[in-house]
């Protein structure tokens, strides 16, 4: 089967086109044939999932596909069902998936917005639901909220009956980001955003935050929160890595910070989140309250102009690649 891979090289990643045995799935583990992945931008920079000097590896976290085959002791799947979920070295034609990690595909959905699915609202359900605790009414500030992760946040949001705040450089992605529910928009690169924010909720700030961008970021957002507020950081785009805390805001106001990764995470612990997406947000999904947005679809042989895409920080929401 055809399979790409990335290999970290001189400060930035290149991908390559290999060819590759057909895996056989273990125990607990569904053979996919894949028919789209999504894009991320975490896999793809040298200094985040991708380790300078590493060795090269499978390219691709998440997919859609048909069952081709199932591994000892897999239940509740059959061959030829669409399935949707993350998956390492899902840029191929095929991929092991593991069965606590599938969700079947719903009916309305293509099959590159399946496979944009899985990782942006996985992580957005560990920030929003299980551990941001964001309610009906309250407010949500999302900072670069024109990438993958912080639209899906974005609509998750809006589902929950929350209010949205987004920062971007682009004023034109802010303007069609309010067409999907956006309540203000403020448009900036920089961390100098919490008066606009503090304005925006009469003063009394954000009660949850997702801190999509990273340290250069993280002192203006805990500026930006509100009495108990909760913080996330999710990414460090920007490569920065630390940050003063101010002791005095975290102490007085109660604030609450923790971080969104699956790293170190195992997999039944990840299994969790799946379970806990299925039940809060797909809904929503295969309802059609909420439609993952793909800015761009690549055919498979160009994931390497994908990428170049990508980086070219034009799109809006998802890129994804469909394998014909």
């Amino acid at each position: 089967m055809k399979s790409y891979w990335i290999r970290p090289e001189s400060g930035k990643t290149t991908l390559e086109l290999r060819d590759a045995p057909v895996p056989e799935p273990g125990p607990g583990q569904l053979l996919v044939r894949m028919r789209a992945a999504g894009l991320n931008r975490g896999e793809l920079i040298v200094g985040h999932s991708v380790k300078a000097g590493g060795a090269a590896k499978a390219a691709g976290a998440e997919g859609a596909g048909e069952v081709a085959k199932l591994g000892a002791g897999v239940t509740g799947f059959k061959t030829g069902e669409r399935v949707m979920g993350r998956c390492a070295g899902s840029f191929a034609e095929y991929s092991l998936m593991d069965a606590r990690e599938a969700i079947v595909v719903p009916k309305n959905l293509s099959w590159e917005e399946a496979g944009s699915i899985p990782l942006a609202f996985m992580v957005v359900h560990d920030m929003l639901i299980a551990q941001g605790k964001l309610k009906a009414g309250e407010w949500l500030l999302v900072t670069g909220i024109s990438a993958g992760v912080g639209v899906a946040a974005l609509q998750t949001g809006k589902a929950l009956g929350a209010k949205v705040i987004g920062t971007s450089g682009s004023a034109e992605k802010l303007e069609r980001l309010k067409a999907m529910g956006l309540d203000a928009g403020v448009r900036t690169r920089a961390g100098d955003f919490a008066d606009a924010v503090m304005k925006a909720t009469g003063g009394k700030g954000a009660n949850l935050v997702v801190n999509n961008v990273g340290g250069s970021m993280f002192a203006e957002t805990l500026r930006a929160l509100a009495y108990e507020g909760r913080h996330a950081t999710v990414g460090y785009v920007d490569g920065v890595l630390k940050s003063e805390i101010d002791i005095e805001a975290l102490h007085t106001k109660r604030l609450t910070l923790f971080g969104v990764s699956n790293r170190l995470r195992n997999a039944e612990q990840r299994a969790v989140t799946v379970r806990g997406f299925a039940a809060d947000i797909l809904p929503f999904i295969a309802g059609g309250k909420i439609r993952p947005l793909v800015d761009r679809v690549f055919p498979f042989s160009e994931l390497p102009a994908a990428k170049n895409y990508m980086e070219s920080n034009a799109h809006l929401g998802k890129i994804a690649v469909r394998m014909d």
